[in-house]
């Protein structure tokens, strides 16, 4: 969407709990949209985040400005939770007084809140991206206390947002149970970029999985995200001690680290960019992600992109029915007993043919249907009807 002479770009302020550097889900969409609609001229983008991670670049049409933050919430426990200072607080205040619209990621964080706040005062419009609802945290008081959130914040920011886009139906069903919308809320997916994940030849898949130690009769499996309990790692590990002769690849960071699991089947890859996850992606037989409490995990997406099926939990693959067909899928247990997976994973591993003929239909459904231009484009046209419509 690129603005013309009567329509000059939407000055947005966005706001994000970190920038892309802390290789998170949020944050790496977050960039995507923000800097396709910066480069398009449709809009004229602050970013505020934590300043925990280097911030890209400034550009034209997009300037960050990194937040002084306390991270100690996901240093402790996992959970992704920065606390900004007042000073910071105070630029975002300053920020919303002189834009056109916020745009927040999220509406549970201590500066996503600030920013609705700052918005209300200023009568400046708001538009959320909801990319997670209820976790089934295994500690009950944290589990309750998301729920509270939910029900009290949840509600009332999503409620007040001049619109508001779900990247999953899951989590879009889990608000419309209890939050009355202004407006009709979006669901749309986010996007992948074909140039980078793409499929790779079979000669070239050989060499790869040949560099990351796979034997070339076995399985490679590959599991990228934090390592958090709400990613399953701990589901995972046993998977990984059943499967011993399955060369299992961990991409990723957090406190749950697999390194410590003394496993020979296992690797693991720390701080990999986007471009230094595509070589796994394309080597793996199957992408592993047995999480709870998501919307549509990105890298889902990628993976497909780049020919890998992926095996999900039932909820995760609820989040985009369209890909229904192509989600290899399974119950989540509370008990974490990971029966089903292991007798599923067995089943997908000695008929190598459901694997392999899944390949090209995965790429071609993610190449025809995700992507982040379009994504972008429709981003900036709820911006602007958010606008119009103040």
């Amino acid at each position: 969407m690129r603005p013309t002479a009567a329509q000059p770009p939407v000055k947005v302020t966005l706001v994000t709990h970190y920038f892309p550097a802390h290789r998170g889900g949020v944050e790496a969409v977050a960039w995507e949209i923000a800097s396709r609609l910066a480069a398009s001229g449709a809009a004229d983008i602050t970013w505020f985040a934590s300043d925990t991670d280097s911030p890209p670049q400034d550009a034209p049409g997009l300037r960050c400005m990194p937040a002084r933050a306390c991270n100690f919430v996901e240093r402790r426990l996992g959970f992704p939770f920065p606390l900004w200072s007042p000073a910071a607080l105070a630029r975002i205040w300053r920020a919303v007084r002189s834009c056109d619209v916020v745009h927040l990621h999220d509406c549970l964080y201590l500066p996503n809140v600030f920013a609705w706040a700052a918005a209300g005062a200023a009568g400046r419009p708001v538009v959320i991206t909801q990319h997670v609802g209820q976790i089934p945290f295994r500690n009950p008081l944290l589990r309750a206390t998301l729920a509270g959130a939910n029900r009290l914040l949840g509600k009332l920011l999503l409620g007040s947002a001049a619109r508001t886009v779900f990247v999953s139906e899951v989590v879009l069903r889990y608000f419309d149970a209890f939050v009355r919308f202004r407006r009709e809320p979006v669901r749309m997916a986010n996007g992948v970029d074909a140039a980078t994940f793409h499929p790779a030849d079979e000669p070239q898949r050989a060499r790869l999985r040949a560099r990351l130690g796979g034997d070339p009769g076995g399985a490679l499996l590959l599991f990228a995200g934090r390592f958090v309990e709400k990613k399953g790692l701990r589901r995972l590990h046993r998977l990984a001690q059943e499967f011993p002769h399955a060369r299992w690849i961990f991409a990723g960071w957090g406190p749950l680290d697999p390194s410590q699991w003394g496993l020979p089947n296992v690797s693991v890859y720390r701080d990999l960019g986007p471009q230094q996850l595509v070589p796994l992606y394309q080597a793996a037989d199957l992408l592993v992600l047995p999480s709870v409490g998501e919307g549509f995990p990105l890298v889902v997406q990628e993976a497909m992109a780049c020919g890998t099926p992926a095996l999900v939990g039932e909820q995760t693959a609820a989040g985009c029915p369209e890909a229904a067909d192509l989600l290899l899928r399974e119950p989540v247990a509370e008990d974490d007993a990971a029966a089903g997976w292991r007798i599923r994973l067995a089943s997908l591993l000695g008929g190598e043919d459901t694997l392999r003929s899944l390949r090209p239909r995965v790429a071609e459904f993610a190449r025809t249907t995700w992507s982040w231009d379009r994504t972008a484009e429709r981003y900036g046209e709820i911006l602007r009807d958010a606008v119009s419509s103040r």
